[in-house]
Parts: C-alpha cells; structure tokens; sequence
C-alpha cells in the first residue's frame, strides 16, 4: 500500500496518509484535503503540539475520523503543559480521543508498538509484511532520534525503545520530522542506537 508523505515546515511535524489511516495532525487542514473522503482513523504518534495542532479541524474535515492515541499521552490532547503548546504561542486542541492504544493494538494492518522515551505514550506504528515503520519522535532518518529533556522525557526509555526498533525488519521509515525512506530504514535505527549510546 502506497505511503503519501504530506511534509510540513521546520516548526510543525510530518503526516502521512496510509490507506484509511492519517498519522499525525500537525499539517495544515488544506493539505490533508485531497485526501479527507478516504480517511476515517486519525492515529496520533504522541501528543506534542507539532504533531496534533490541527486535530480538531482535521478530523471535522475528514467526516468525523476517530482520533486513536496512547493511553499515557491521551491527557496531552486537553493539557498545555504536556502538549507543550505554550511554546508554539498556543493551546491544546481540547479534544478526547475515540479510542486510547496500547502496546500490541492493531490498527487495520499497523501493530502499535509503544516506545516511550521522547514522551511517556509515544508509539510507532509497524507493518511486518510491508517491512515499514511510521516513527514519530522516537528516531528519525539520518541516525538521529527524539529528546528526551522534555517533561516527560526519559533517555533510558527512549534507548531502550529504539533498541526495540532495531529487532524489526523495517524498509521504509516515516518520521516525525525530515525525509522519509523507502528503502534501508533499519540502518538510520541501528546509527540513532549506536548516536545515542555515544552522544545522547
């Protein structure tokens, strides 16, 4: 199944549109426009304001698509202080989710692995046929990977979850923030894991 990479700036996160399912909601509304009418599950990588800025509109637009987050970081959704809005001048959406994930949950054909570390509730969103992994924060292309000096942060967490990451057969990697690739994803985990147990 075709991956669309709708790119943001360098202030606001990435989304993709797999299939049925959005991931991420920091873009804006008019960029997820082409895609509304397939969309009907909103799945959020953790709740910091770059990734969730344009929930509430972006769901409205897509007919009332279900909003899915992790449990841990559900609360991000209605807090400015976990969500980290104040810094971007703003607020959190002050939204519910429909549905909170744990570890393990599916969603269509993408595993929810739970990978704490950047914040308490991030997850990854893995396809083992596909070999191809939507990141979020926890690690990006390039070798590098999420911070952890946020509230909520955890260095130990996060190396603990790319190293995680690194068991999976992954191809494509779609992060958070930068370029996405289609081929090789397994390698900018293995030198984020190895940047982290250097560096971080």
């Amino acid at each position: 199944m075709p991956v669309r990479w709708i790119a943001s700036n360098a202030t606001y996160a990435n989304s993709f549109v797999y299939g049925n399912i959005l991931i991420d909601a920091g873009v804006l509304p008019m960029a997820v426009e082409p895609y509304a009418a397939a969309i009907d599950t909103i799945v959020i990588t953790h709740a910091h304001y770059d990734h969730i800025a344009h929930i509430k509109e972006i769901a409205r637009l897509c007919s009332g698509a279900a909003v899915c987050i992790h449990e841990a970081d559900a609360p991000g959704l209605l807090d400015d202080a976990r969500s980290l809005s104040m810094v971007f001048g703003a607020h959190a959406p002050g939204i519910v989710p429909d549905t909170v994930l744990a570890d393990g949950d599916r969603i269509g054909n993408l595993c929810v692995i739970h990978t704490p570390g950047h914040t308490p509730g991030g997850i990854c969103l893995y396809n083992e046929a596909e070999k191809l992994l939507f990141s979020g924060d926890t690690v990006f292309t390039g070798g590098s990977f999420g911070r952890y000096d946020f509230p909520g942060g955890d260095r130990t967490a996060l190396a603990a979850s790319i190293e995680r990451l690194s068991a999976l057969e992954v191809e494509g990697l779609y992060p958070g923030h930068g370029e996405p690739v289609a081929r090789g994803g397994g390698r900018h985990i293995a030198a984020a894991r190895e940047a982290l147990r250097l560096y971080g």
